[in-house]
């Protein structure tokens, strides 16, 4: 047999096992196949694509079928994998981001905070966050922050998550929780759903 019948038969024999292997993928993992896509292109014009952002450099580029930007599904991929990285309990932070932003990628407050977990203007310099609209991006830079509270305050959680909504040197100011009625009821809403995420609830 000639060369080139034998390249031939090679290039179909590859295009069928890459078929086969495409449907073991959907059958066997189409929930993971079916998510949001995220771009990276490198310094070397090399582009890279992944379903779970676990590195802020990637950027939502399209969504899959059966999923659409910013779904809880793919941000819990997200909180597990920063809270892990920071040490934070990573109920805690799906609570603050359920009471930030619903979980709403999109989102901004009337007072300039945006995305996930709501960062400030201040916040998004002091983390160096690129793109605070990116899910991935903002999550780690608001579970960093977090993080950075709960050391700060000795892991008093009233007092970390008063700094996280009004900012740590007020709470030092007033040497504990703010006077502040959006601040109590703040703490009070995360704690709520820190505790009913730890009980399992969705």
């Amino acid at each position: 047999m000639k060369i080139g019948v034998w390249i031939g038969v090679y290039i179909i024999c590859r295009f069928f096992v890459r078929v086969a292997i495409a449907f073991v993928l959907v059958v066997c993992w189409g929930d993971l196949l079916f998510a949001a896509v995220y771009k990276y292109v490198d310094e070397n014009g090399k582009i890279y694509f992944t379903n779970i952002p676990v590195v802020s450099r990637y950027h939502y580029y399209q969504a899959e079928p059966g999923e659409v930007k910013g779904q809880p599904a793919a941000v819990a991929e997200l909180i597990e994998h920063y809270s892990n990285m920071y040490g934070i309990d990573g109920d805690l932070v799906r609570a603050v981001v359920k009471i930030e932003s619903d979980f709403n990628p999109d989102a901004v407050s009337r007072r300039g905070a945006v995305g996930l977990m709501q960062l400030h203007p201040d916040t998004v310099k002091d983390m160096e966050v690129g793109d605070p609209f990116n899910p991935s991006a903002n999550i780690a830079a608001g579970t960093r922050y977090l993080s950075r509270m709960l050391t700060r305050f000795n892991g008093n959680l009233d007092l970390a998550l008063a700094a996280y909504n009004s900012g740590p040197a007020t709470v030092e100011r007033y040497d504990g929780v703010p006077p502040y009625p959006e601040t109590q009821v703040y703490i009070k809403k995360v704690r709520y759903y820190f505790q009913h995420y730890k009980q399992g609830g969705s």
